[in-house]
């Protein structure tokens, strides 16, 4: 009677989700219809309402897909005794929809491939399902269709992580399934004889073969599925199925399992030129896209595939590079973009020397190099006449919208990356020497403001993207570019790329012969780019900021002329179009030349650079600590990002010490009023972090006025910028016995109040920021300074709380946390560690079953499964620390586990695996059981909850330390 009264529930609730006017009901009854799918009593329900003729077909879909999904993931819900009952249901229903909806079909036949994952051939009478299925289709032939579609998906489900099937069980049905190959093609072979089944078997084969299951190539080069399928190419309809069935085989021929190449010459041999015939098909322009598209995936996988046997350059693998070269050009760049991993691919082979050591001597070896390269010339030269056109802006562009503009961007970058491709292929210099007459006949478009640019715009992207490859003393193509830029229009898109240019040939602005003389003509250029348009005064102070990169040393004498640009672009009357983040380039740029000056003319610049920085902070201080505490963060930023770009890039340590304790006033100030607000605060302490890295001890008395400052202010706001400045200083000042009685206090006042603060994984949840930034101080301790945390009184509180924190989900501060376990654990790597691991022992002894333990959660389900690795490592540095004491809490840890969740052979082997990595085995052998464990405690909702329950990682068990 329940059940008959679920039953009509459930027919209410779908009624309502699909015909309700209602919104909010329509949510309750979808709400109540998930949470029902969770339940036992969806398996009878379902299977019921499937067997009742009077369901309709909202309830039959519906009922499909909760049966297939309670058979995938809660199959462990049942009885074994079920399992039979079971098994007769679904078959029964395959054959009762084998006429029926397919998208119910296509469920049950999931399912029934599914029960067969789970369920080991011994416990179905050792019928393996493959035989079960030939026997039906002899005892059934009206059937067959819907067998079919099971014997499609059979292999599939074998790989479907939805299935929650033991990783040993999922093996061996694999395995089981792949010993049953040639009974499969048998059976597809019979069911060719139906006509009307042809697409059908042919998508089964394509299925199957996805297994590369070993078959010997000789013997699928005469087989009938595969004429089928290599015949049906040529037919006027192109057969989806057919390019599936041929797809594979090519994977399949090239596929480690099955000999690779060489071995299955006989099968590439049928397939090659089978391929190749279509080649007329793809050049008919009646054929619509999808056909065309069809046709270009097969030859795509051809030279994916084959790319080594290509790379030879005999006369029928040139024949596969020309195929090649007509899909690249064809105008559809969905279909153009299916080569382009090939002639990456190739490029590869044809330049890494590592190709070529068969050869044996190294004549040999560069004769073969040469030969190789000069018979692939011609197709390279091809490809950039073929794709050179596609970077050019449409003529609607202003038109695109977001993310059409996107798109067209994405497309520019993959036809960088093919030109670059080439480039190594035909050398930077001649690749130039191509583009240079594209540019050049551009040019003819492209008179006046008006005029059609798009052309030179994108010969010069193209030049631009082969930079790295020009030699940077060329004199023939580069002093011509040069010139051209200053005569061509201004248009913004045009003058953007120009800029683009100028950045990319730095270095041959400074080492070619006529480099430098260039150097007037392309400022003047830059400065209108900062002036013209936000994206070109972005491009243009980048540029700029490459020049002074790569010119520094030669610019030393300009430094008067480049300040004069620097106060143009940034305090000119808005002339600067770019932002704030844009300028900052230009201070990196007049950083660097700085850098190359002598000592006392390196102070004064550095002086009149922070000077101009500072002007506008100062007078925002005039107006009194009432203005500055109201300002919008960013007001205050955009300045003091600056300094930290100051103190980043000019290398004279001495003169910025002096800059900082200058400067400190009005940096103190800040911290003074500005404490509560995070964004100034991280500002100024990346700033700090900058000059404390850059100075090191010439700091003298700022340092310890700053870490004053932030130690007294971190335990009113809880910034965490001010724990990540400290771990900078204790990189830098750690190992300085000077300095250690002052960090000592420093890290024992930040750690204690810190360690208040998270007392909780909720709180770690809130504040992720502080939870990530104390443990990398933390490790940093460790790593420079062990001496001054392991004895002091906060360790002790320190492991705790990163105990608590282990199974925090916020991804940067549980690596923080990991990180500095595994730092303790190893703490003998360090450098005065090996004399403070008594201390250490004391601490982590009495916790260690504790650390273990949430350890052992963290690895079954507690943490995502991206952490693993993470995870595996501090476990690892813990057995490897304790030994034999660290494995006995281990296999405490997994004995809490029920063995419903996991058996005693997994857990057997899983301590084992530990146990070897203990005696000094390879750790990476350890990664492949502990994602075994991993699987199984996560194989699904229950089994993954049952787990979590019994290790209780948020309940924590520490034993008092006196």
């Amino acid at each position: 009677m329940q059940s008959m009264e679920l039953q009509n529930t459930v027919k209410e609730a779908l009624n309502a989700l699909y015909h309700h006017p209602d919104d909010a009901v329509r949510m309750q009854a979808d709400r109540w219809l998930q949470d029902f799918q969770r339940t036992i009593d969806a398996w009878q329900v379902a299977d019921n309402l499937l067997h009742d003729a009077t369901s309709n077909l909202e309830t039959l879909i519906f009922c499909s897909q909760t049966l297939r999904s309670k058979v995938q993931r809660d199959f462990e819900e049942l009885p074994s005794e079920a399992f039979r009952q079971l098994r007769d249901s679904l078959n029964n229903l395959l054959k009762k929809f084998h006429k029926g909806p397919p998208i119910v079909r296509t469920q049950i036949g999931i399912a029934v491939a599914a029960l067969a994952v789970h369920v080991p051939a011994e416990d179905r009478g050792n019928v393996g399902i493959v035989n079960w299925l030939q026997d039906e289709m002899n005892s059934h032939p009206e059937y067959i269709p819907g067998f079919l579609e099971l014997l499609t998906v059979l292999p599939e489900e074998a790989f479907n992580y939805k299935i929650a099937a033991r990783p040993e069980q999922r093996r061996h049905f694999e395995k089981e399934l792949t010993s049953q190959m040639e009974i499969v093609l048998s059976i597809l072979t019979a069911c060719l004889n139906i006509s009307e089944l042809k697409e059908q078997v042919l998508e089964a084969v394509a299925s199957w073969l996805r297994l590369k299951h070993g078959i010997p190539g000789s013997l699928l080069a005469t087989h009938p599925l595969v004429l089928t399928a290599l015949s049906s190419l040529n037919s006027d309809i192109l057969s989806e199925a057919s390019i599936n069935v041929v797809s594979e085989l090519i994977h399949y021929t090239a596929s480690g399992s099955s000999g690779g190449v060489s071995v299955q010459m006989p099968l590439i041999q049928v397939i090659v030129p089978q391929v190749m015939s279509l080649l007329v098909q793809l050049r008919d322009s009646t054929k619509d896209d999808e056909d065309i598209k069809a046709i270009a995936r097969l030859f795509a996988d051809m030279g994916d595939s084959y790319v080594e046997l290509i790379a030879t350059g005999s006369s029928e693998a040139m024949m596969i590079v020309n195929a090649l070269l007509e899909v690249a050009s064809l105008p559809e760049y969905n279909i153009a973009s299916m080569t382009f991993n090939f002639w990456h691919s190739l490029q590869v082979i044809l330049t890494k020397r590592n190709s070529y050591i068969s050869f044996g001597d190294e004549a040999s070896i560069e004769a073969e190099r040469n030969r190789r390269l000069q018979v692939f010339r011609q197709s390279y030269e091809s490809l950039v006449s073929l794709v050179g056109f596609r970077v050019q802006y449409p003529q609607d562009y202003k038109d695109l919208s977001y993310e059409d503009l996107k798109e067209f961007k994405q497309t520019r970058y993959a036809i960088a990356d093919v030109l670059t491709d080439a480039a190594s292929v035909l050398g930077g210099d001649a690749m130039l020497q191509i583009l240079y007459v594209k540019l050049v006949d551009s040019l003819s478009f492209c008179g006046n403001e008006q005029s059609e640019w798009h052309p030179a715009e994108a010969a010069l992207f193209c030049i631009g993207a082969i930079s790295n490859y020009v030699s940077v003393v060329e004199t023939n193509i580069m002093p011509q570019v040069m010139d051209l830029l200053s005569k061509l229009p201004h248009q913004p898109q045009l003058l953007q790329t120009v800029c683009l240019i100028i950045g990319a040939y730095s270095k041959w602005l400074d080492a070619a012969p006529s480099g430098f003389s260039k150097l007037p003509l392309v400022i003047d250029i830059l400065m209108s780019g900062m002036r013209t348009s936000e994206d070109s005064a972005a491009t243009a102070a980048l540029a700029f900021r490459h020049i002074c990169d790569d010119c520094r040393k030669k610019l030393c004498a300009y430094c008067n002329q480049l300040f004069h640009i620097y106060y143009t672009a940034v305090n000119g009357e808005g002339s600067f179009k770019g932002s704030a983040e844009d300028s900052l380039h230009l201070v990196e740029a007049l950083s660097m030349v700085i850098t190359e000056l002598p000592p006392e003319p390196a102070k004064g610049a550095l002086e009149e650079l922070c000077s101009s920085v500072v002007t506008p902070l100062q007078e925002i201080f005039n107006q009194g600590p009432e203005v500055l505490e109201k300002k919008h963060a960013r007001e205050l930023t955009a300045h003091i990002d600056q300094f930290a770009y100051i103190f980043r890039y000019v290398n004279h340590p001495g003169a910025v010490a002096d800059a900082i304790h200058r400067l400190w006033p009005i940096f103190k100030a800040i911290f003074d009023l500005r404490a509560w607000d995070m964004r100034t605060m991280e500002s100024l302490c990346r700033a700090c972090k900058y000059a404390v890295r850059t100075s090191g001890r010439f700091m003298g008395i700022t340092i310890g006025a700053m870490l004053e400052e932030i130690q007294g202010l971190y335990q009113q706001h809880h910034q965490p910028c001010f724990l990540y400045l400290s771990s900078e200083v204790i990189k830098i000042f750690g190992s300085d016995p000077s300095c250690a009685s002052y960090l000592k206090n420093l890290i024992e006042a930040l750690f204690k109040h810190t360690t208040c603060l998270l007392t909780s994984i909720k709180e770690f949840t809130a504040r992720p920021d502080i939870a990530d930034d104390c443990f990398l101080l933390a490790s940093r301790c460790i790593r420079y300074c062990p001496q001054l945390l392991i004895p002091s009184a906060v360790f002790p509180a320190l492991i705790d709380c990163s105990m608590i924190g282990i199974t925090v989900q916020h991804r940067e501060a549980s690596n923080s946390v990991l990180t500095f376990l595994s730092d303790i654990f190893d703490l003998e790597k360090s450098s005065k560690g090996e004399q403070l691991l008594s201390i250490r022992d004391s601490v982590i002894i009495p916790r260690g079953a504790t650390i273990t333990r949430v350890l052992m959660a963290a690895l079954t389900g507690a943490l995502p499964n991206s952490r693993l690795e993470m995870v595996a490592y501090s476990l690892l540095a813990l057995i490897r620390a304790y030994g034999m004491q660290a494995l006995e809490w281990a296999s405490e840890s997994v004995s809490l586990i029920p063995l419903t969740a996991v058996k005693e052979v997994e857990r057997t082997r899983f301590l084992q695996a530990l146990s070897d990595a203990a005696s000094g085995a390879d750790a990476n052998a350890l990664i492949a059981p502990v994602e075994e464990l991993s699987d199984v405690c996560r194989r699904n909702r229950t089994v993954q909850e049952s787990v979590q329950g019994a290790l209780k990682p948020l309940e924590l068990d520490v034993v008092p330390v006196s």
